[in-house]
């Protein structure tokens, strides 16, 4: 079995339900000293201290590990796994993550943040950290950071 730490649109328990099915939702996690951006299109981690990053962390099989590995395109580069230290109710675990490469389009894909947001909503992610996520969406009509895509 995997751990594996979602930020983005794999916090979406019927996407997951799809796409792993053995996987099983362990409940919510935190990512210290990094920051969610959207990056390509799609959301993604760069190092940052003094950020969080919250989101689901999910146990997988070998097989929906390998599901997994086709849906982030790791063969094209988008995206590559690394380990990361989660806190999961005051317990630190190394888990896996995938981080996509820097650059690209610093707008979402259309669609993708406002599934993001929903998910995050569904898992109920602090609320502060939800409101930056909007920040994010194309159609939120507040100030948001346009040209890095960062999460405020």
């Amino acid at each position: 079995m995997t751990l594996y730490f979602a930020y983005g649109a794999n916090m979406e328990r019927d996407a997951m339900a799809v796409r792993c099915r053995g996987g099983a939702a362990m409940g919510v996690a935190m990512l210290r000293g990094w920051r969610y951006i959207i990056a390509n299109g799609y959301g993604t981690l760069v190092r940052a201290p003094g950020a969080t990053v919250h989101g689901v962390l999910w146990r997988l099989t070998p097989r929906d590990l390998a599901a997994l590995n086709l849906f982030e395109a790791l063969d094209s580069g988008l995206y590559r796994r690394m380990l990361v230290t989660i806190e999961v109710e005051r317990r630190r675990a190394r888990v896996l993550a995938y981080v996509g490469r820097p650059g690209g389009r610093p707008r979402p894909m259309p669609g993708y943040q406002e599934r993001v947001v929903a998910a995050a909503e569904a898992w109920r992610l602090p609320v502060r950290y939800v409101v930056g996520l909007r920040r994010l969406s194309p159609g939120y009509r507040g100030v948001r950071p346009v040209e890095t895509g960062e999460l405020a």
